[in-house]
C-alpha cells in the first residue's frame, strides 16, 4: 500500500468531521486498527479498501493517491501533463505584471523540484507537492469566492475554509517536508551543492528568477518585522 493511502484515509475522515470512533464503527473495525490504518503501521486487505471507497464515496485510485479526481477518472501520468513554462509569452493573456510573476514561480518551482529530484526523497516531495497545491488552492478559492460564483464543487466546506483548515494543511505539510529533510540527513543521505556560485553554474536561467523571489520575499517579511520594532 503506498504511503498516500493513510494520509488520504485520515483527511476524508477528517472532513466528513467524524471522530476514529464513529468511523471506525461504521467501517466494522476497531477504533485502534483505524489509527493503524491512519498512521500506516499497518497496510488493510483489498475487503477494507473497498468499504472505505464506498464510505467515503470516492475511488480506489483516489484513495491510493493516483488521482486527484474523487472518481478516478483521470490518472494523469507525468509525460501527459500539459506544460504551462512552455507557452509563448503571447499565450496567456492579461496584464505584463501577471505574467512577469507567472514567470518567475514557474522557474523557481522547476529550480525546486529539480533539486529535490537529485535529493530523491519521494516523502519530501510529496510534502512539497501538498504545500504548493494548498496555497494555490487557497488563493483560488479566494478570487473565486470574490466573483461570487457558487462554491459548490469545492469539498472543503465554507466554513472549514474560513476558519482556516487548508492552512492547518500547509502547516502539517510543511512539518512533513522538514521531518522528511531531517529524516535524509540522519540517514547521510546526499543534498545537491546549493551555494550561490553552485546555483548560478548549475541554473544559469532559473535562477535568476528564484533570487528575484528570495530578494523581494525577504524584503517584505523584514520590513514587516522592523514595523513591529518600530512601535
Amino acid at each position: 500500500m503506498n504511503a498516500e493511502f493513510s494520509r488520504t484515509l485520515s483527511l476524508l475522515r477528517q472532513e466528513k468531521g467524524l471522530s476514529q470512533r464513529s468511523a471506525a464503527q461504521a467501517l466494522g473495525i476497531s477504533q485502534a486498527l483505524l489509527s493503524h490504518y491512519e498512521k500506516g503501521i499497518r497496510e488493510p486487505g483489498l475487503a477494507f479498501v473497498v468499504r472505505a471507497c464506498d464510505y467515503y464515496n470516492v475511488s480506489a485510485d483516489f484513495l491510493l493517491g493516483r488521482t486527484l479526481s474523487r472518481d478516478g477518472t483521470t490518472i494523469i501520468e507525468p509525460d501527459e501533463l500539459y506544460d504551462a513554462s512552455s507557452e509563448r509569452d503571447t499565450s496567456m493573456r492579461g496584464s505584463v505584471l501577471a505574467l512577469l510573476n507567472k514567470k518567475l514561480l514557474v522557474n523557481s518551482i522547476g529550480l525546486l523540484f529539480d533539486l529535490l529530484g537529485k535529493v530523491g526523497d519521494r516523502r519530501a516531495i510529496r510534502s512539497a507537492c501538498a504545500y504548493l497545491s494548498t496555497a494555490v488552492y487557497n488563493l483560488f478559492r479566494l478570487l473565486h469566492r470574490a466573483s461570487g460564483t457558487n462554491p459548490g464543487f469545492f469539498s472543503v466546506s465554507s466554513t472549514r475554509f474560513s476558519a482556516g483548515l487548508t492552512d492547518a494543511d500547509m502547516s502539517c505539510s510543511r512539518v512533513e517536508f522538514v521531518e522528511a529533510l531531517s529524516d535524509h540527513g540522519a540517514a547521510k543521505g546526499e543534498f545537491p551543492p546549493m551555494s550561490n556560485d553552485d546555483l548560478a553554474r548549475d541554473y544559469p536561467v532559473l535562477y535568476q528568477s528564484l533570487l528575484q523571489i528570495i530578494h523581494h520575499t525577504g524584503a517584505r517579511v523584514n520590513q514587516l518585522s522592523d514595523g513591529r520594532n518600530d512601535k
